[in-house]
């Protein structure tokens, strides 16, 4: 089977010739892989590793003032956002400390703010990108159109937005109108100029803490789920294969994310209450498949690559029942978790394809 062929398996839970794989590192834990591997790029690293699912973005030619994080850098991003750099020892990240519609007084005043332009995105770019991930295989690619949650607690402030839930939905609904609207619309320009090539569309917020969602569901049921599901719905009558990533204890919405045409949930943070292999499968493993599971918060910096040898054919015995699991880390690999311990992931993934 190609890559291609089996993250399509997966989303519609068909036995696959080995268990497909995804990957995503912090820039400091892909240089450290770069580095161990004797490569040169990113592209090279993932077809060393054999890895199915590749992630695609549309390069940003906007203003350059408004251009921080998406270069990875201090400043402006395109919402208008100010990101600040945070470093310790191990990674460097991009925090929001400025939230351009944290005075919104009304709708008016979100109508009027300065929303960013379609045209700030390179989509002409999207065949050379596509081409650099397709060296060895037909990949599967995803690319990741944004969310109606988080971004929009971004541009107006989590408190002020948690509040406004209760007290001025009205706002909540018109800046998360705007933003699912700009992110739905820029990925149809993404497809359209990636020629067919396109085989996921990724939305996504977290949603969840360690023991709870963070939103009463019913609030979000109400508020958020309708632009989430057209996050959703748009592609997957497309015919498109569609991935949610929603971090923490998110049980209580699941079912709601079925409903809206989810195909592959992501990333199954497995220290969050009933997010487990052994908790979510038998609730939900006939009718959505499993993106993550392999615990980046305490397995993967601490265990022994022996220890994330063995959990990780572990998870793959309960997720992969059916088929309908990809394995990756429950997040970015960050700058503390050896090269050997990501190493270790995908040497179970080839010695269960010996077995």
């Amino acid at each position: 089977m190609t890559s291609q062929e089996r993250i399509i398996a997966a989303a519609e839970r068909r036995k696959t010739d080995k268990v497909p794989t995804s990957l995503r590192c912090t820039p400091e834990a892909q240089q450290a892989l770069i580095e161990h591997l004797g490569v040169s790029t990113k592209q090279e690293v993932y077809d060393e590793l054999d890895i199915d699912l590749r992630w695609v973005h549309v390069p940003f030619i906007g203003p350059k003032e408004r251009s921080a994080a998406t270069l990875g850098s201090e400043g402006t991003d395109f919402w208008g956002c100010g990101n600040t750099r945070m470093s310790n020892e191990y990674n460097t990240y991009y925090e929001i400390t400025y939230h351009p519609l944290a005075e919104a007084q009304s709708v008016e005043d979100v109508e009027n703010y300065d929303w960013p332009s379609l045209d700030w995105w390179d989509y002409d770019a999207m065949p050379r990108i596509i081409e650099a991930e397709l060296q060895k295989d037909r990949r599967a690619l995803l690319f990741f159109a944004g969310g109606a949650f988080e971004t929009p607690w971004y541009i107006r402030g989590m408190e002020q937005f948690f509040m406004d839930l209760y007290l001025n939905p009205e706002i909540v609904t018109a800046i998360c109108t705007k933003v699912e609207n700009y992110y739905r619309e820029r990925a149809l320009r993404v497809i359209e100029a990636s020629n067919g090539m396109i085989d996921v569309v990724g939305s996504g917020g977290d949603l969840g803490g360690e023991q709870a969602m963070m939103v009463n569901p019913d609030v979000w049921r109400e508020l958020i789920k309708p632009h989430s599901a057209r996050l959703i719905r748009t592609f997957k009558d497309m015919g498109l294969k569609t991935f949610y990533h929603s971090d923490g204890a998110i049980t209580s919405v699941i079912d709601d994310f079925i409903e809206i045409g989810l195909d592959i949930l992501d990333p199954i943070q497995v220290g969050a209450k009933g997010m487990k292999p052994e908790e979510l499968f038998p609730r939900f493993g006939d009718r959505i498949s499993f993106h993550g599971a392999i615990d980046e918060v305490h397995l993967l910096p601490h265990a022994s690559p022996e220890e994330v040898y063995e959990e990780t054919k572990r998870v793959i015995s309960i997720l992969g029942q059916n088929g309908g699991y990809i394995v990756s880390p429950t997040h970015n690999v960050q700058g503390d978790t050896t090269v050997e311990n990501v190493l270790a992931i995908f040497r179970a993934v080839e010695a269960l394809r010996q077995d």
